[in-house]
């Protein structure tokens, strides 16, 4: 009977990875390398979460840092453009759908400050926030083997973000909308997830003007981050499938 295979460990490097190199990786993932039982000679898998898959081997294991010496690299296609604007608000809600943004491989996430963020505390905005949603995302990426993380915005009103939105189709999640699933889905996509409580009618009015589609994700009012991750997974697996190439 064979062995199990054991997944390899992947980690992400904030610096470049290039085939016959060396990379250092910090403290994290020097503890997180032990708390698997890696040790030199291990196969190690890296990410940089700009496309770059490499493979090579860990050559050093201190308590502050590891090395890993690289044997080969490759870029990986990116998927069809989805970008998400989502709600300021609830902090660990917030980190919740920005952990599967990037398992799900939103392309951007922007928050929004939609007037009904503003009554929420504790909410998730500012530099030191921003740097927890990107730690969680890269942990995304590394328990996913995603190669591409998403790019980062910081919060924008809603005026601003509509402004700043990619050039495509455009979505609005809205319980009185479409089904998003018989919705056809072109890259790249935009999707707007509002805040808890709801869009406002001059808010929603903006969107529409700017030619925002309302979509709905189910029959029931659904918590931001659910919608958020429902209506990523519902576009993910449609423009997927779309951008196969087919067998004639």
């Amino acid at each position: 009977m064979s062995e199990p295979r054991v997944p390899i460990a992947t980690f992400f490097a904030a610096e470049p990875i290039a085939a016959g190199g060396t990379v250092s990786l910090d403290e994290d993932a020097a503890h997180h390398a032990r708390v698997r039982r890696l040790d030199v000679g291990h196969r190690i898998r890296l990410l940089d979460g700009a496309g770059t898959v490499a493979h090579g081997t860990l050559v050093r294991l201190a308590k502050a840092h590891m090395q890993v010496e690289v044997s080969s690299s490759e870029t990986a296609d990116a998927p069809p453009e989805v970008h998400m604007l989502v709600p300021v608000a609830d902090r660990e809600r917030m980190l919740l759908l920005a952990e599967k943004c990037a398992e799900l491989g939103a392309t951007s996430w922007r928050p929004v400050l939609w007037r009904r963020s503003r009554s929420v505390t504790p909410r998730g905005e500012g530099m030191t926030f921003h740097a927890k949603v990107r730690a969680r995302m890269i942990g995304a990426l590394e328990q996913s083997g995603s190669a591409w993380l998403p790019a980062m915005y910081p919060e924008a009103t809603v005026e601003r973000a509509i402004a700043a939105a990619p050039r495509g189709a455009r979505v609005v999640l809205d319980a009185g909308g479409d089904s998003m699933v018989g919705t056809e889905m072109i890259a790249p996509l935009c999707i707007a997830v509002g805040p808890e409580g709801g869009i406002e009618p001059d808010e929603r009015d903006l969107l529409l003007t700017a030619g925002w589609l309302p979509v709905a994700v189910g029959r029931t009012t659904l918590r931001f981050e659910t919608a958020g991750i429902a209506a990523l997974a519902i576009a993910r697996a449609a423009l997927d499938r779309s951008s196969e190439p087919t067998i004639g």
